[in-house]
């Protein structure tokens, strides 16, 4: 763990304010959930929670379904980083953070496709060069979590209908096993 050099003090209803900058840095937005880890040497430790990564093994099988039904890899991610990915090496997209676009199209629940030349493309992961064919925000209990995204993996192909319906359908398919 890292000391940033910063102290706060705790008001009396109990809260603590976390700066901005490292608000900014961690990525946390008002609403977003933090899981509180305690030791016991008396350190309290903040944790964002994300509930797509709590279903780790449901989020591989989802990922490994649409890719082998699109023939393109596929990768889910909660609202900060890659959570799991399928036909694609691992170790290039583990842990990467999504870039701004997605987080954007994540915010305003929108769907993407690229199934026209002149649309523009969107390049979900941060430091990657690989753009999406399809993305689409996974919905739970009316919070948007996540996305779920088909990566074209070669050349310069364009989604179809059956690219954007898988990757919706996997992203209703996950919002639903969180709310349950």
């Amino acid at each position: 763990m890292k000391a940033t050099g910063i102290v706060r003090r705790i008001d009396d209803l109990g809260r603590v304010v976390i700066p901005k900058e490292i608000r900014r840095t961690m990525r946390i937005r008002e609403g977003d959930p933090l899981e509180i880890y305690t030791s016991s040497d008396g350190e309290v430790v903040f944790r964002k929670f994300s509930p797509v990564g709590e279903l780790d093994h449901g989020t591989s099988q989802a990922a490994e379904v649409i890719s082998k039904l699109a023939g393109q890899a596929a990768i889910v991610f909660d609202r900060d980083h890659v959570v799991a990915v399928s036909g694609a090496r691992k170790t290039e997209y583990a842990e990467r953070r999504i870039s701004n676009a997605l987080e954007e199209l994540i915010e305003q629940r929108r769907s993407y496709a690229y199934d026209r030349p002149d649309t523009p493309r969107l390049f979900p992961i941060e430091g990657l060069d690989k753009p999406a064919l399809a993305a689409v925000p996974i919905i739970s209990a009316g919070d948007a979590i996540g996305a779920v995204a088909l990566i074209s993996t070669a050349g310069e192909p364009k989604a179809d209908e059956k690219n954007l319906m898988l990757a919706k359908a996997a992203a209703m398919f996950l919002g639903k096993q969180i709310e349950n």
